[in-house]
């Protein structure tokens, strides 16, 4: 029975850690939003309703970058990735222990 105990606390312990299905969307819609940073691309308001598209569209076909984010990856790394200002400081977050 003990050992059962340890099992359920470590498991909930564990989830303390992972980020929310929420916290991965925002990353991916983050992840593209640099990508067009990178490229240069200004964004005009006409734009704008098309690169939402592309979003929905982006998240629609990675449904297993959301699941291998909340199953696999740390909370601190995808918090760290929503601050950063560019993909150099996102790949520094893969870095961080």
């Amino acid at each position: 029975m003990k050992r059962w105990i340890a099992v359920a606390l470590l498991a909930v312990a564990g989830c303390k850690n992972a980020p929310s299905e929420d916290q991965c969307r925002q990353l991916l819609e983050h992840l593209v939003d640099l990508e067009f940073k990178k490229a240069g691309a200004t964004v005009t308001d006409a734009m704008k309703a098309e690169i939402a598209k592309q979003k929905t569209a982006v998240a629609a076909a990675k449904p297993e970058f959301i699941t291998v984010c909340v199953d696999k990856t740390a909370k601190e790394r995808v918090t760290c990735a929503l601050a950063a200002k560019d993909l150099d400081a996102v790949a520094k977050c893969d870095e961080q222990k």
